[in-house]
């Protein structure tokens, strides 16, 4: 059915029209809405909203739309709306007081804490997934009988090597997330690394040892072995089978323990550390901070964390832990089935953070026997998200449909042999919203089959890959589970399609699709291989032709989908990678070009080059925000531009000190246009040195 409704109009209406829009602004790709009630905006509507590419739900009622290069036309379209010149236009420190009001509400403590929880993490994934790649090569070794991974003394010095290359990752674990948490809290994230690193050197770890060898009488060794004799006293709990350890410190009773490997612990640290940290930089004057602040923060938090945040840290986790592998005893079925039906749900909003805190504590800890429970069960979540994704492909190839075939096969390659669930999930499965109710019946049949067959645990953290099957015990139930979990999603989605007949009318795909006028078809056919015929191709669209892009300013090469924002890691708005910039800021432009983005706030710029590749660099994440405080800007739209030549400079402090990421997305937004987009730099990489290589598709 037409319809004369323009896609500005159509964004209003879904979001609830003028009167819920409290603000509106714009980034490079996207459109930003601060509403009275975000509760009304159906995701589904607004993302079948022709020019639309996504929407993304945010805590406190905001709401954002993805829109792409075309974001600053669209806004303005918006604005230039009967409708909304009839509102009555709110200042910025009115918008910033109606956000202070909301956030004193406990659900903006929620909302901070479970934020806190994943950008912790967050940036651990990609060392985590190659650690448990080393431990997917171990567990099959170690199933084909080729090497003994459980007895260090039949392995040999080799592959006891071998497994410090993971286990490094796990045991230094605290220390990494107390850097990340600091770093989130806007504090020296070394000084959180240094307050950890603490509990884990071999000083302290000698505090808790029984064992000295003794020398002769008088030596140094043997009176530190009568020292430690006399302060550490040690207790065995029959239970579990465990020594619990108190050092006296200073006349102080310290409980001792092993924090590798802990994650509970730095979380806690970080966040008093933050409050701790925070006031002395108050306290002292900014030329003697460098000094003092740390000095104190170290004199101040290593004590306050040995004695009290690390052993009660150690109890909540164990306690938590024993709570949930009590429930896994006495109701083993329902616990297998529910683990995998509450992470479809908890993965979007980055609320499974603290069950995967939870694996970590329960593999460190002496109460569940150094063993995880919830890990396999999750698989049946995983590879039911993966069947889904495959069934999507299969409609896909069908249809004919490249852009989704392209989406759901990168998707599944990265979720079978990676255990990464989140490019399913953002590029498909949100969408859509008929793939869930059927997902979830493929998660429920695999823990189903979980908790009949008595549950599933591993000794190791790891991503639920196919590579990762042999570390899970037992192993067959295991594979038979996760079979079970992928197939049913799989047969499913095949059987009654992932789409709606609404989605797939309005995607020209049959079932109600509106019947074009041969004669305009025809027309505009003519049209368009006129205009082919008039032009010749541009250097980067000849078939087969290879284009290098340069980096916009020299930094830390990441791959694009640990960029911490959805919209770009998903490669919704383009393929590329992400730079966390190293040194002065200066931003050039890649290659000869036109600027057709570049915002006052200047955080982002749209650059079409003469080569035919559209590029888009968008200067940290959130940064809008800043409405240009920090960022020199040096050209405007419409600008013709040269390689090398200075975009931007940004003032590192000021983005840094109102807490916002620097990572800097470079996406190739025409990417459906060419055959491949590619990363070829790595490490550091300096302005002006290749970055990606982009070739054109073959005739």
């Amino acid at each position: 059915m037409a319809t004369t409704t323009s896609t500005p109009e159509a964004i209003l209406e879904a979001v609830g029209g003028p009167g819920n829009i409290i603000h509106l602004t714009h980034c490079a790709t996207r459109l930003r809405f601060e509403l009275n009630d975000a509760s009304v905006v159906d995701k589904a509507v607004v993302e079948a909203i022709p020019g639309v590419m996504g929407a993304v739900p945010q805590a406190g009622d905001r709401y954002q739309i993805v829109i792409g290069g075309a974001v600053q036309g669209v806004y303005t379209q918006i604005m230039d709306l009967p409708a909304m010149k009839s509102q009555s236009a709110q200042s910025d420190a009115d918008v910033k007081a109606a956000a202070r009001a909301k956030a004193r509400g406990k659900n903006a403590w929620v909302d901070a804490f479970f934020e806190y929880l994943s950008d912790s993490f967050r940036p651990l994934l990609p060392v985590l997934l190659g650690a448990s790649l080393i431990i997917a090569f171990e567990a099959v070794l170690d199933a084909l009988g080729i090497v003994d991974f459980r007895d260090d003394a039949a392995k040999g010095a080799s592959w006891v090597y071998v497994d410090t290359m993971w286990r490094a990752v796990f045991y230094f674990l605290p220390v990494m997330v107390a850097y990340n948490a600091s770093k989130k809290l806007n504090i020296d994230p070394w000084v959180g690394t240094a307050v950890m690193a603490a509990l884990l050197t071999p000083n302290f770890i000698s505090l808790g040892s029984t064992s000295y060898t003794e020398t002769a009488e008088g030596s140094g060794l043997y009176r530190a072995a009568l020292t430690f004799g006399d302060q550490v006293t040690c207790t065995t709990n029959e239970t579990l089978g465990t020594e619990s350890c108190v050092a006296r410190v200073f006349g102080l009773p310290m409980q001792l323990n092993d924090y590798g490997g802990q994650v509970f612990v730095p979380l806690i640290m970080v966040a008093v550390l933050a409050l701790v940290y925070k006031g002395l930089t108050r306290i002292f004057p900014a030329n003697v901070q460098m000094v003092f602040v740390p000095f104190f923060s170290f004199v101040i938090m290593m004590p306050v964390t040995a004695f009290l945040i690390g052993p009660m840290s150690i109890w909540l986790g164990t306690a938590l832990g024993s709570g949930l592998a009590w429930l896994n005893g006495n109701a083993p079925i329902v616990f297998a089935i529910l683990i995998p039906l509450i992470y479809p749900f908890l993965v979007p909003l980055g609320l499974h953070w603290p069950l995967n805190a939870l694996m970590l504590a329960n593999i460190a800890s002496p109460a569940t026997g150094h063993m995880d429970f919830i890990q396999g069960p999750m698989g049946s979540w995983n590879f039911a998200c993966f069947g889904a994704t495959a069934g999507v492909l299969v409609w896909s190839i069908r249809d004919r449909d490249r852009e989704m075939r392209q989406t759901a096969s990168g998707a599944l390659a990265a979720g079978l042999l990676g255990g990464i669930s989140e490019p399913s999930l953002y590029g498909i499965h949100l969408r859509f919203k008929r793939i869930y109710p059927l997902m979830l019946v493929g998660c429920a049949v695999g823990g189903l089959i979980t908790g009949i067959g008595g549950g599933i645990q591993t000794g190791t953290f790891a991503f639920t890959s196919l590579l990762t099957i042999p570390i899970f015990d037992p192993m067959a139930l295991y594979a038979i589970a996760i079979t079970a979990a992928f197939f049913t999603s799989f047969a499913l989605i095949v059987m009654f399609n992932y789409r709606t007949k609404d989605e797939r009318a309005a995607a020209g795909l049959g079932g109600g699709a509106v019947e074009a006028d041969p004669a305009q078809v025809e027309a505009d056919l003519a049209a368009e291989q006129a205009g082919a015929s008039a032009a010749e191709p541009k250097p980067a669209l000849v078939p087969g032709a290879v284009t290098q892009i340069a980096s916009p300013l020299s930094g830390e090469v990441m791959a694009l989908e640990d960029v911490a924002d959805p919209v770009f890691s998903s490669g919704a708005v383009g393929n590329g990678a992400g730079l966390t910039p190293v040194g002065e800021i200066v931003v050039t432009a890649p290659a000869d070009g036109t600027v057709v983005v570049a915002p006052a706030s200047g955080h982002a710029f749209g650059i079409n080059l003469d080569s035919g590749v559209e590029i888009l660099i968008h200067v940290g994440l959130d940064t809008v925000n800043l409405e240009g405080k920090g960022f020199d800007v040096k050209v405007s739209q419409g600008d013709r531009v040269s390689a090398g030549q200075e975009l931007v400079r940004v003032d590192r402090t000021v983005i840094e000190e109102a807490g916002y990421p620097l990572t800097t997305p470079v996406l190739v937004t025409n990417t459906a246009t060419f055959a491949s987009v590619e990363v070829v730099a790595d490490g550091e990489v300096s302005s002006g040195a290749t970055l990606l290589k982009v070739t054109a598709k073959e005739d």
